[in-house]
């Protein structure tokens, strides 16, 4: 008697180390080959966008670096822009020339992650330690400037909670790093944090060679990837797919150029588009963009070395006094408590705001109704929309090809599960 052969099907998560964050995906399998692909998202919820509701204006920016948890300051800027643009205020000129800085430094921190994580994916160990060594540098550059190495909560509605610092912090004697080797750790931190920026930007395409020297010929990693979860351009934009993965597959939509903020109008750079839209195009472009943000990087500190000045509104609705006003009026202490409990009454309307994410368009929807608290906040997050494509992307592919896609999409829970 002839056996009936089933389809069969299992769990892809949410506990696999390829799953990036708390996925669960339910596959159908025919053998190695995938009839079906279920993603289930969920795991994770935070309830962010609720909880901002509860919240006066201010306090939830710090939830928004906890979204996705690695393009941190970007987040942020997204939520801070919505505000001032209902507020009708925009933050003074050195303030958007940081912020520029700082979602460049953003979006190379995204790409180094991503670059090792999904090498690892496909086996390639040593991208992550490379990945990594640079990454650490870029930690301390988010920690000197708000104290902490990834929830920054630096942007502020109005501009940035400081200048930048005059220094940058030392690594000390130890057993493991002493002599000339000590000299070498501190030899960009003898000045200020702009003079470490700028040797970042002029090392790190030479950093970025050595990645490449790793994987772009790599006759593994290019079996893994070319021809590998192709996305026509139409299927992309009908997915409402942004960022890499929309450029990836050769449609040019970049919102710093097509509709510019901060002062990504007045800096030069390129935008990297793919031809055959499979997860070895989306690499290259993230690789270009790494490059690209460097030129940003060192064109905002050829700026800002040149143009000091304040990098918050001089206004008392949404900046806190300085110290020294404090001491002496009553009236600016009684306001300083104020703005940090009660916060400000944003003028009632709407807005949508959107920032070019290292991962895609990450977009706030803000609606006030005059309190202190917004009325509704939704956050648009790339992920989701990618994620969504799963299964019509994967179909056919093999099991082993669905850990590329992953890769490729470069999911971060927190954002989708938001």
């Amino acid at each position: 008697m002839k056996q009936e052969i089933r389809n069969y099907t299992f769990n892809f998560g949410p506990q696999h180390p390829s799953a990036h964050g708390v996925l669960r995906l339910i596959l159908e399998m025919d053998g190695e080959t995938v009839m079906r692909a279920d993603p289930h998202i969920g795991l994770l919820h935070r309830g962010t966008e609720k909880l901002a509701e509860s919240k006066p204006f201010n306090q939830s920016v710090p939830y928004m670096d906890r979204l996705d948890y690695v393009s941190m300051m970007c987040n942020e800027h997204a939520y801070v822009r919505a505000i001032e643009t209902l507020m009708g205020i925009e933050a003074p000129e050195r303030a958007q020339w940081i912020r520029t800085l700082f979602d460049e430094v953003t979006r190379i921190l995204n790409h180094l992650m991503w670059i090792g994580s999904n090498a690892l994916d496909l086996g390639a160990m040593a991208v992550m330690l490379y990945a990594f060594r640079e990454r650490e540098e870029l930690m301390d550059v988010y920690e000197a400037v708000s104290g902490a190495r990834m929830h920054a909560a630096y942007y502020r509605p109005g501009g940035v909670y400081r200048d930048l610092p005059d220094h940058m912090p030392r690594y000390a004697e130890s057993r493991w790093r002493k002599g000339e080797k000590l000299k070498r750790f501190n030899k960009w931190r003898e000045g200020s944090m702009l003079d470490y920026l700028e040797a970042f930007a002029k090392d790190f395409p030479s950093r970025v060679d050595e990645y490449e020297t790793l994987l772009t010929d790599n006759r593994i990693w290019k079996q893994r990837t070319v021809g590998i979860g192709v996305i026509p351009p139409d299927l992309a934009k009908a997915w409402g797919m942004t960022g890499p993965m929309l450029r990836g597959s050769g449609v040019e939509w970049d919102l710093r150029k097509t509709q510019p903020y901060a002062r990504y109008a007045d800096v030069d750079f390129d935008i990297a588009v793919g031809v055959n839209g499979d997860c070895y195009d989306r690499y290259l472009v993230r690789v270009f963009e790494m490059r690209e943000s460097a030129k940003i990087i060192q064109q905002c500190v050829t700026w800002l070395r040149a143009n000091p000045g304040p990098v918050m509104l001089d206004n008392y609705k949404v900046s806190p006094p300085s110290r020294e006003e404090m001491k002496d009026d009553m009236e600016a202490l009684i306001h300083h408590f104020k703005l940090f409990t009660e916060g400000y009454c944003v003028p009632a309307g709407e807005t949508y705001s959107a920032v070019e994410g290292p991962k895609g368009e990450f977009g706030c929807y803000l609606i006030s109704d005059g309190a202190n608290k917004p009325f509704r906040v939704h956050l648009r997050a790339p992920g989701f929309a990618h994620l969504s494509s799963m299964d019509d992307i994967t179909r056919g592919h093999m099991l082993s090809d669905v850990v590329a896609m992953i890769g490729t999409y470069d999911i971060v829970f927190g954002e989708v599960d938001r």
